[in-house]
């Protein structure tokens, strides 16, 4: 009795999923079992993107450039021998990488003062999730590395405790991109004016004498004067 075609697996040659734009990858397709020849078939969300003829069972390789987004996926294989109609595959999506843009560093405010809490904030607009970040003070680490699944800034807190710690910040981004590291712009908190708390207490003071002074002269001007004159 022939042997029964089994399901096909469906696997990347390169022997990871990742990719990046415009490289070339290649799938393969074999069953264990069945009747020789055998066609595999290889669609991609149900559309036939090309089929290959083998006299045994060895796999089905399927060549092709990664040019677009709706390249990664999702991809099945079909084989068929003479005893049976087809069997279908495991289902394969590429994961696209694309390379991270310069992180943006900023802070709910520009200005602080020492004993103040403030807060630091990075953000890489593009590349490809997760990326994780890492916060500098000058050159040295303030942070333990941020990962992010989402797109969404990652984010510490700081507390000035001293005038050094008014220095240049930084941020650093990477994803899974080889070779791509980008640094933030740099970011520094400018020291807020003290308020002077006895200011508004002389300018109230003043006002008071003034209100004084011219009440002074009011009551001279209208009771005092009129007054001695009557008594004249």
């Amino acid at each position: 009795f022939p042997d029964m075609l089994s399901n096909p697996r469906l696997l990347s040659v390169q022997g990871t999923l990742n990719v990046v734009m415009n490289q070339n990858v290649t799938l393969s397709c074999r069953t264990d079992s069945g009747c020789p020849p055998v066609r595999y078939t290889l669609f991609r969300r149900n559309q036939k993107v090309a089929t290959v003829n083998r006299t045994d069972l060895s796999p089905g390789l399927f060549n092709f450039t990664i040019s677009s987004a709706s390249d990664t996926g999702g991809y099945k294989c079909k084989a068929e021998d003479i005893s049976s109609s087809g069997k279908y595959s495991n289902s394969l999506t590429f994961t696209l990488l694309e390379p991270i843009s310069k992180p943006l560093l900023s802070s709910p405010t520009s200005q602080a003062k020492k004993g103040q809490n403030v807060t630091l904030l990075c953000l890489s607009e593009n590349g490809s999730l997760p990326i994780t970040y890492v916060f500098f003070k000058g050159r040295r680490s303030i942070s333990p590395p941020v990962k992010t699944e989402k797109r969404e800034a990652a984010v510490i807190f700081l507390f000035i405790n001293s005038s050094s710690d008014f220095g240049i910040y930084k941020c650093r981004a990477e994803n899974s991109f080889r070779n791509n590291t980008k640094y933030s712009n740099s970011f520094n908190f400018t020291l807020a004016e003290e308020r002077n708390h006895s200011q508004p207490l002389i300018i109230s003071l003043g006002l008071i004498l003034l209100l004084f002074i011219i009440g002074l002269a009011l009551a001279i001007h209208f009771f005092i004067i009129p007054s001695y004159k009557a008594s004249e």
